[in-house]
């Protein structure tokens, strides 16, 4: 497994593992805690593991937690989907930034997302399966939204939105996120 920078996110990660297939079908180490904490980050931090499973065009996003935020091991572990991370921590030298990965169950690699950055993703395939890792308990009262839509984020999503959630639909749009935050 190898530990790759993201460059339009300052301090986040994409951890490459070596899926070995044969016949039978694949293994993959999908965390190892010397790698992680190669990069800096303290493996035992991560407290809470969760999946989610949807359709085709079904679009989870824009998220985030207030407060200290909530740092984030994100995989698709089978089926491939669309992952946006915007960084929305006023003091990185990212702020604003954002990248774009495909993150699919034949590679099993993980993108590391820290704290105060907003993440979404919309599924690719019928169906993905998504893994999260995160770094606190998962306090409802924190979650934050954005309009995955927003103009000001510009995210071109590659297939047409299916299925989203109330909350979802409802979002604030960016610049209220950020009015709100400074406020």
């Amino acid at each position: 497994m190898k530990a790759r920078e993201v460059p339009l996110i300052a301090g986040a990660y994409l951890f490459e593992p070596t899926p070995h297939a044969d016949e039978r079908g694949f293994f993959c180490r999908t965390f190892d805690a010397d790698v992680v904490r190669s990069v800096g980050l303290d493996p035992a931090a991560f407290v809470q593991d969760s999946v989610s499973r949807s359709v085709r065009g079904v679009l989870r996003g824009m998220h985030l937690r207030s407060g200290a935020g909530e740092a984030k091991l994100v995989r698709c572990s089978s089926g491939r989907i669309f992952d946006v991370v915007v960084d929305l921590r006023p003091d990185s030298p990212t702020y604003l930034g954002r990248a774009t990965f495909e993150l699919s169950g034949a590679t099993q690699a993980t993108l590391y997302i820290p704290a105060g950055c907003a993440h979404g993703f919309q599924s690719l395939t019928d169906p993905s399966d998504v893994s999260y890792r995160i770094d606190r308990p998962h306090d409802p009262a924190e979650d934050v939204t954005i309009a995955f839509d927003d103009p000001d984020l510009a995210i071109d999503w590659p297939l047409p939105v299916t299925s989203v959630s109330e909350r979802d639909r409802r979002a604030p749009s960016l610049a209220e996120v950020l009015k709100h935050r400074e406020g």
